[in-house]
């Protein structure tokens, strides 16, 4: 089994749904309403715990109502919340429109998450003791550095979604082995909306890149290789909330049991289009027998 250590971040998705996502300064009437468990990192841990990893997670939640249920959902999708600490205050949130294409906007406020600012030994002890890290960054920066840094100095494999989008310091880029942005994240950080051109500079940085292109599948490039790209299931979308965060969790499983990269991508994105099927995000998430028969 796979053992993956997640350090991020655990929401609650506060999820409207709409025919068409509002303009500034415009109202628009929804048809339903939904609470459910989210954030980048808690996504990825069930996600991977679902596709039969093994996962620890590292995060805080607050001392609201919405912080035991954060933790309640991890601990049933299998997820050790050993290291998921409880701190006053309220929780993580995200706010999310969905409209009648799948596509969505979210708000995030870190709440909880905001207060995990670097590990103690405890942290430190289960980044080493895992396969593989998985980093985003809805956590404070330099909590997520210090992960990344290490996870490298124990030799353990780190995989970064550098989501939301942020300058990154050498500091962490030097620490990550493969690094999971969609095509506006990679755009943003590198000032080429063209794939292949991104990619190029992301590899100046990191050994390994694996680009997002929702229905366009995926760019994966690697240093000293040729890029291959990817394509995606056809699938009709209902809601793509947490589907990047179910591909890279189920791909972080197929990759910590040595399979290839084009066997761990197919894998990865058949998880990733049943995801989209479903309503929500980790609601959503398949396990490892769906994603087989898939």
């Amino acid at each position: 089994m796979t053992a993956i250590t997640v350090l991020g971040s655990t929401n609650m998705d506060l999820v409207a749904y709409v025919a068409r996502a509002p303009g500034r300064g415009e109202t628009v009437t929804g048809r339903e309403f939904r609470t459910v468990p989210g954030g980048k990192g808690a996504n990825q841990a069930v996600a991977a715990a679902r596709a039969g990893g093994e996962v620890v997670m590292i995060g805080a939640v607050g001392t609201d109502e919405y912080g035991s249920a954060l933790r309640t959902n991890l601990e049933h999708a299998g997820v050790d919340t050993e290291l998921l600490h409880t701190v006053a205050g309220p929780s993580g949130t995200a706010h999310i429109v969905v409209d009648d294409e799948g596509s969505n906007a979210i708000v995030v406020v870190p709440g909880a998450n905001g207060t995990v600012t670097g590990l103690g030994p405890g942290e430190r002890a289960a980044v080493a003791a895992g396969g593989l890290l998985l980093l985003q960054l809805e956590l404070p920066l330099a909590a997520v550095t210090e992960a990344a840094r290490t996870a490298k100095a124990r030799g353990v494999r780190t995989i970064l979604t550098p989501s939301p989008v942020q300058p990154l310091p050498a500091g962490l880029l030097d620490a990550v082995d493969l690094i999971v942005p969609n095509e506006h994240e990679a755009a943003a950080l590198t000032g080429y909306e063209e794939p292949h051109a991104a990619a190029r500079i992301l590899l100046r940085q990191v050994p390994e890149v694996l680009i997002t292109l929702g229905r366009k599948g995926c760019l994966y490039a690697a240093r000293g290789g040729e890029p291959v790209l990817f394509p995606a299931p056809e699938v009709i979308a209902v809601d793509t909330t947490g589907a990047g965060d179910t591909f890279v969790g189920t791909l972080a499983v197929a990759l910590g049991e040595g399979r290839p990269v084009p066997e761990a991508v197919a894998w990865a994105s058949s998880a990733a289009a049943l995801c989209v099927q479903r309503a929500g995000a980790s609601t959503s998430m398949p396990y490892r027998s769906e994603i087989d028969a898939a």
